[in-house]
């Protein structure tokens, strides 16, 4: 009886890695980016987006992800940022309100780490990208960090006269923490 106590109890941290998560939590979720005006590190974050996540770290490769973000709940640094990021020139809300990044494949890496492939639609343009990420369950919740270069000008983003590189770079890190119950 005691040996069939003790296999359990060996078995008990396969049972939790084998757990499905679904529920993301998005007031302890995060989208942030980085870009640089003039080399000057600039941080902003978009505090309205919704995921819908379905994923096993023990089969990785049979999750499934979408994530929408609603563009308009930008944060730039200051009302003005706002509302000139939110126009015509860069991403155009009232044209395009929503961007999304909908899961093609997810392969483990070793180590908690994959690589994530999907499509990005942002701005009418859609494209594949690939992310690197991380996945770490504790006490029934699994936290998926994880982050990619943007390079704005490939989606429009930023024209006319914001098209100039030497005032705000191309490459925006564009960086994601999920918890998921």
């Amino acid at each position: 009886m005691n040996r069939m106590f003790y296999a359990l109890l060996l078995l008990l941290p396969l049972a939790a890695s084998a757990a499905d998560f679904s529920k993301v939590q998005a007031d302890k979720s995060s989208v942030t980016f980085v870009s640089k005006q003039m080399s000057v590190p600039v941080e902003g974050a978009f505090k309205k987006f919704s995921a819908d996540v379905h994923i096993n770290p023990a089969k990785p490769e049979k999750g499934s992800a979408k994530v929408e973000i609603d563009l308009a709940g930008i944060d730039a640094g200051g009302e003005e940022a706002n509302d000139e990021v939110k126009g015509k020139a860069w991403f155009d809300v009232a044209a395009y309100p929503k961007a999304s990044f909908v899961l093609t494949s997810i392969k483990a890496q070793g180590g908690g780490k994959y690589e994530a492939a999907g499509k990005l639609s942002l701005k009418g343009k859609t494209a594949d990208i690939h992310v690197p990420c991380t996945m770490k369950e504790e006490k029934g919740v699994l936290g998926i960090d994880g982050g990619f270069v943007l390079k704005r000008l490939d989606y429009g983003i930023g024209s006319g006269s914001w098209g100039d590189t030497s005032v705000v770079a191309d490459e925006v890190q564009v960086k994601f923490h999920l918890v998921v119950k």
